[in-house]
């Protein structure tokens, strides 16, 4: 009991802390019309705590707050104000799904893995939660917008692997560090504290 009520507890502190990187510049680093954010971070200790069930909900959370920043609630996204204007419904699907199934995958990740390791756990559910993130998001952008003609502006007509790949390769580099190292630390000291479960 007192594990799963540290473990509702560590949900409900992510929770907040993506609504506080929502709505204030702490969460997100803007580099031309992507934004580099922390956001991952929260939704892969909750994948690492609660597992794919935890890491749904934080996705779930995520891409609803993604899915506002179109509206310029919180931290406006450009490109959501864009993708919104074209198809409101394509857009909140490209926001929210990605995420969605980001946190539910890397939930398995963990879960596959942690026996072996914990702390290896953690910080390879860590960047995969980047990774998952940029390769959803980006891939649900060109299923759903790639024939529109901002995207279309986008690419330019290069090949559409590597604009993707230079479009998002700082961003994803920086978020994917970021996501390694901040959830092994911080799965590390969870584990300690006796939060995450390495049993089952």
């Amino acid at each position: 009991m007192k594990t799963q009520t540290k473990q509702l507890t560590t949900l409900a502190l992510m929770i907040a802390v993506m609504i506080i990187f929502a709505f204030t510049p702490i969460g997100s680093i803007p580099i031309g019309p992507l934004v580099i954010s922390l956001q991952v971070i929260p939704v892969a200790i909750c994948a690492v705590v609660l597992g794919p069930k935890g890491g749904a909900i934080a996705g779930a959370v995520f891409g609803l707050l993604s899915f506002l920043q179109c509206f310029g609630i919180g931290i406006p996204s450009g490109m959501g104000m864009i993708l919104v204007e074209i198809n409101p419904f394509l857009a909140f699907v490209q926001r929210f799904v990605p995420r969605l199934l980001d946190g539910f995958i890397v939930g398995w990740i963990f879960k596959l893995i942690r026996r072996k390791n914990v702390y290896a756990a953690c910080a390879v559910t860590g960047f995969f939660t980047a990774f998952l993130n940029t390769l959803f998001f980006m891939s649900a952008l060109v299923i759903l917008f790639g024939n529109t003609e901002y995207v279309q502006g986008l690419i330019g007509g290069k090949n559409v692997i590597l604009w993707i790949c230079a479009f998002v390769g700082i961003n994803a580099v920086c978020e994917m560090v970021a996501a390694t190292v901040v959830t092994g630390v911080v799965g590390a000291a969870l584990h300690k504290a006796r939060v995450i479960e390495t049993k089952k």
